[in-house]
């Protein structure tokens, strides 16, 4: 038998988890379920099977989600069990769709609840994210279906959640998706926990949780809560919403930005394309390079320099979880050029949208429809929504297309899509025929990927590539220099990181970060010293889950 709230072994003469301290007992248990892999969705369920093998035994960083409806024996104790089910199924469906939105892999499906974890067997660098992510849309869809039951079975349904990230080692995944794990400190604990003392309809995270996801969420401090098996209290949190951030170059914006340093071809390349794009002749540049090497950092300096002071600046970025989401990062640009927030009612949005584009252009009276619709403020008896995918398809290129060249005649234009290689296929479909329109406009078309991915504009004669290497060793060393200070306690960490971090900015940022919160590093910024000798040096957990994420994107061996 198995633990109902952590999955942990459990012996029939056993009243109390020996992991998580849970009661055990005829309904306190189960079995693992035996329904993983059917709601799974397809390419998920493919991702794993297909690498199973490479990954049993593997130490990973994740984020654990436990979900239960709370008092749910109480709710339906006067109810015969296939009515039962016929309340609770509804629920665990939303449960697990809110997992499988973001990509999590749900691990059991325990009676009136499940435990999630994002970021094994696959890996993902954003895992703490992903989880709080979902964590808030299983809640938002539970609450929409809670007022059904309520209105029709006289019941109401609260759901609770708890979150924490740590590291787990998966030993096997069975055909059925199901994984056996061995937990590596109280990652399963803590989040077990989080869901026992979490509120009804509430989110509960912990500190360990927080500090990979923070920026992307907000919280409300909940303040040190006991935990059995601990020494010290626990930092906990509840999750409110999703926050203002969309990326980490935001969340380090936040922080403060470093020096930027070592780029200076790169942007001399940049401005040269500038200047072209500015005389009329439209060109695309293509930023390439590994995860952590810059290239946000990059285009974020171009566009912000005195270079673009004079230009429209339209951003978009994209999310790794977004490609199952259809224009996505196009959404997300339109939303910023027409100053369009989370507080705009669909009228206000109707508004803002048909007034900024008529006073554009009168002309582009057709491009109001596919734009509304984008934003999801189209009349629902609208024609449009009647087309055809081709011609739907098609209409939503044109307007988006026209849109930018119209305003390209009122001022330059400058149009990013960072991290194509998240894209979806539509609004990559969209850039290809951006891409067709560019030659004779005053409009810059700056994307960026990783090194995996491959553009289909290559042989254009307006497409030019800028490659981001790691930074050289002085380099490193200026950034060092910034980041640190002088003391002569640093020589040894400075050459430590010299040699261990590749040259990639976003690791030594990481690892410099994670010894100032350790108390290794005591001081303000550019004016540390160390008092914990190299060699204790750990590696992030920011750092391990994007090298986690590079290695799982090698192809397994043949």
């Amino acid at each position: 038998m198995k633990c109902l709230r952590c999955g942990a072994a459990a012996l029939a003469a056993q009243k109390f988890c020996g992991e998580c301290g849970s009661a055990l007992g005829a309904d306190a248990v189960t079995r693992p379920y035996a329904g993983v892999q059917h709601h799974t969705p397809k390419h998920l369920a493919d991702k794993i099977l297909t690498s199973r093998d490479s990954l049993a035994g593997e130490r990973k960083q994740v984020t654990v989600l436990f979900a239960d409806i709370k008092g749910s024996l109480e709710l339906l104790s006067d109810r015969d069990p296939e009515e039962a089910r016929k309340v609770l199924d509804p629920v665990l469906e939303r449960m697990m769709d809110g997992v499988h939105r973001y990509e999590g892999t749900v691990n059991q499906v325990m009676g009136d609840g499940i435990m999630a974890i994002f970021g094994a067997p696959v890996a993902h660098e954003d895992h703490a994210i992903r989880a709080c992510y979902a964590a808030l849309r299983m809640q938002k869809e539970i609450e929409r279906h809670a007022d059904d039951l309520r209105q029709t079975e006289g019941i109401s349904v609260q759901v609770r959640i708890g979150i924490n990230s740590g590291e787990v080692v998966v030993r096997s995944i069975g055909s059925d998706l199901h994984m056996d794990y061995t937990a590596v400190g109280q990652t399963t604990h803590l989040a077990a926990r989080m869901e026992q003392i979490a509120r009804p309809g509430s989110i509960f995270i912990t500190a360990d949780c927080l500090r990979l996801a923070e920026g992307f969420v907000e919280v409300k401090r909940l303040g040190p809560v006991p935990v059995k098996g601990l020494a010290a209290p626990v930092e906990i949190y509840e999750l409110i919403g999703a926050g203002p951030m969309r990326s980490r170059l935001q969340a380090a914006a936040a922080r403060g930005l470093t020096p930027f340093v070592g780029r200076g071809p790169e942007m001399s390349a940049l401005r040269d394309v500038l200047a072209r794009a500015r005389e009329g002749r439209g060109q695309i540049v293509a930023v390439v390079g590994e995860p952590g090497v810059g290239k946000s950092r990059l285009v974020h300096e171009l566009v912000r320099s005195h270079h673009a002071a004079d230009w429209l600046v339209l951003e978009s970025r994209s999310a790794s979880y977004g490609q199952a989401t259809p224009y996505l990062p196009l959404i997300e640009l339109l939303k910023n050029y027409f100053k369009i927030d989370a507080h705009d009612s669909t009228r206000s949005i109707r508004e803002k949208v048909t007034g900024k584009i008529l006073t554009l252009d009168p002309t582009l009276q057709e491009a109001v429809p596919p734009v509304l619709d984008l934003l999801d403020a189209l009349y629902d008896d609208h024609p449009f929504a009647s087309l055809d995918a081709v011609q739907h398809r098609q209409a939503t290129y044109e307007a988006v297309t026209r849109l930018l060249l119209s305003e390209q005649r009122v001022q330059p234009v400058i149009v990013v899509f960072e991290d194509l290689h998240w894209n979806d296929s539509l609004t990559l479909g969209l850039l290809n025929e951006l891409v067709r329109a560019t030659a004779d406009a005053r409009l810059l078309l700056l994307v960026s990927y990783r090194p995996e991915y491959h553009d289909e504009w290559t042989t254009r004669a307006n497409y030019h590539q800028v490659r981001l290497d790691p930074l050289g060793t002085d380099s490193v060393a200026e950034l060092l220099g910034a980041l640190l200070g002088s003391d002569a306690s640093l020589a040894p960490l400075k050459a430590f990181l010299i040699a261990r971090t590749g040259g990639n900015p976003f690791f030594v940022e990481e690892i410099v970060q994670t010894l100032v919160e350790s108390g290794a590093l005591e001081g303000t910024r550019g004016r540390y010293r160390l008092t914990t000798p190299v060699a204790s040096v750990r590696v992030p957990p920011t750092v391990q889950a994007v090298l986690a994420a590079r290695i799982d994107g090698l192809r397994a061996p043949e």
